[in-house]
């Protein structure tokens, strides 16, 4: 028995069944002629954070080119608030057409669940249709610490009481620092700022002796020697940054905190046009200008099947989950 069909209907009378399956043909006649046709108007994305982010930075690179490829504009909406929810939440609830996408983070996804009391969506209404990049941390102490490797730290945290700076409760370098100091052992106490700049400035400082902060953010004072990289929180050096280690090859076996910006839409919108929209995307994010306009925002291409983002997101989803119930994180 096909598995859109329940029992009941199964034993209907002869008529009622080629009722429902002509009923069927039309839509799945209507959807194919929807993917066919589509689009025939500007394409609308999301961005559920502030302009200038690594969101923004990588939708505004490849909307021209989507633009020759599907002959409909890009445009890009930032819709901030309350970590991405309010953005996620309004494409939840788009008419399910193909024309509202949303582009995020993946601790979207990932984090958000677990840490605010409350999200004003369902995970049930989004699908993840491709991981587009990656990108770590780095973490960095001002040299007035005396530490050079992740070694020196872990030894360094056993005798004085340090402190790290994030950019905010339950972003990537919070969680990030977070997981390396339950694998280690190690005690720092976090203080939290609102964004990466500012937190870097007191590291320069030396008001807080370490952070784990976006690469391009510490990248100029790394190389002008007012900052020491220790290593970088991803499954493999930063682009920037060849000469740092992981923090696995620096010795905390098994640790892996890479971030993603994923590509997400509404659930019900139709597999073809979800197949159309994210070749587009990939293709135009895969010419050598784009990659390597990511490779200096410290990023690495992607571009993921459907199915990879998904697992993806399913196993970042477990492993933040835990790291946020160890630390007690809760967000309002």
């Amino acid at each position: 028995m096909p598995f859109f069909v329940s029992a009941p209907l199964a034993f209907a009378p002869r008529a009622r069944g080629l009722s429902l399956i002509a009923a069927l043909l039309v839509v799945c006649a209507s959807s194919t002629a929807l993917a066919q046709a589509w689009p025939q108007r500007p394409i609308k994305v999301v961005i559920p954070f502030p302009p200038g982010g690594p969101s923004d930075l990588v939708m505004r690179t490849v909307a021209e080119r989507i633009l020759a490829n599907l002959k409909q504009p890009i445009v890009i909406e930032n819709q901030p608030g309350a970590g991405g929810n309010i953005g996620a939440a309004n494409v939840a609830r788009a008419t399910p057409d193909g024309y509202t996408f949303l582009f995020a983070t993946d601790t979207l996804l990932t984090v958000n669940p677990h840490v605010y009391k409350t999200i004003p969506f369902k995970l049930d209404d989004l699908k993840p249709i491709s991981v587009l990049s990656s990108f770590s941390q780095t973490l960095v102490c001002n040299p007035s610490l005396g530490v050079k490797t992740v070694s020196e730290l872990i030894a360094k945290s056993k005798t004085t009481p340090l402190s790290y700076a994030s950019g905010g409760a339950g972003v990537p370098g919070h969680l990030s620092t977070e997981l390396l100091l339950s694998m280690t052992g190690m005690q720092m106490t976090h203080i939290p700022y609102k964004g990466p700049a500012p937190a870097m400035q007191d590291v320069l400082a030396n008001q807080v002796p370490c952070g784990l902060l976006a690469g391009p953010t510490v990248l100029p004072h790394v190389r002008s020697g007012k900052l020491t990289a220790l290593a970088v929180s991803g499954q493999a050096r930063a682009p920037s940054l060849p000469e740092v280690p992981t923090i696995e090859e620096a010795g905390v076996k098994g640790y892996e905190a890479d971030f993603s910006l994923i590509l997400i839409a509404p659930k019900q919108v139709p597999d073809d046009i979800v197949a159309k929209f994210r070749q587009a995307v990939v293709d135009a994010l895969r010419t050598p200008e784009a990659t390597e306009r990511l490779r200096a925002s410290d990023q690495i291409v992607i571009g993921s099947t459907p199915e990879q983002a998904v697992a993806k997101v399913a196993k970042d989803f477990a492993k933040w989950g835990a790291v946020s119930r160890k630390i007690g994180l809760s967000l309002d």
